[in-house]
């Protein structure tokens, strides 16, 4: 079971995340709008990105949906750079996006791990049924006015799950490596 509370904190977790971490220039703006659960027959896009937020409470899949054919979206992650794919890029702003919200997390739920990112055909969202959720989100982003993106968060809660989250400000470096 997951209290109103906590669907709403996971979900504003997520929209500061997505807002700080998705778009690939500081500044532009990441639309969000909630849609209705896709399915196997009517996926977000054909390629997902999976990453999991694990603790002893949960386990919350954060999925990134996207068209690697998409000129926009490519054009926008990408630009002219003919070595880096849409994927790839997009693996690394999925793993910034997901990094924020478990370092919001772990202030309530200090046991965390989080995956790397793996790529799985999109239908696969029609399937997290499977896996009974205690609750499913999906939401259309677009970011910087052009690039399309859709995520599925699927919260997996093993015990009844309740907080109130006091969201802290992204800042520019929250997230990344730091090499000496």
């Amino acid at each position: 079971m997951i209290t109103d509370q906590a669907r709403h904190s996971i979900e504003d977790i997520f929209f500061h995340a997505a807002r700080a971490r998705l778009p690939a220039t500081a500044g532009d703006t990441c639309e969000i709008t909630a849609v209705p659960m896709w399915n196997a027959d009517r996926p977000a896009a054909p390629h997902a990105m999976v990453l999991t937020i694990s603790s002893i409470a949960f386990r919350l899949l954060f999925v990134l949906h996207f068209d690697d054919k998409d000129d926009a979206t490519r054009a926008y992650y990408v630009g002219g750079d003919a070595a880096r794919s849409l994927p790839e890029t997009l693996m690394e702003f999925a793993n910034l996006c997901c990094g924020y919200m478990n370092q919001q997390l772990v202030n309530y739920f200090p046991d965390l791990g989080m995956s790397t990112p793996y790529e799985l055909n999109s239908a696969c969202v029609g399937y997290l049924d499977e896996l009974h959720p205690a609750h499913v989100w999906a939401y259309d982003l677009l970011i910087g006015g052009t690039a399309k993106l859709g995520v599925t968060l699927c919260l997996c809660a093993q015990t009844p799950l309740d907080f109130r989250a006091e969201l802290a400000t992204a800042d520019d470096s929250e997230g990344e490596l730091e090499l000496f």
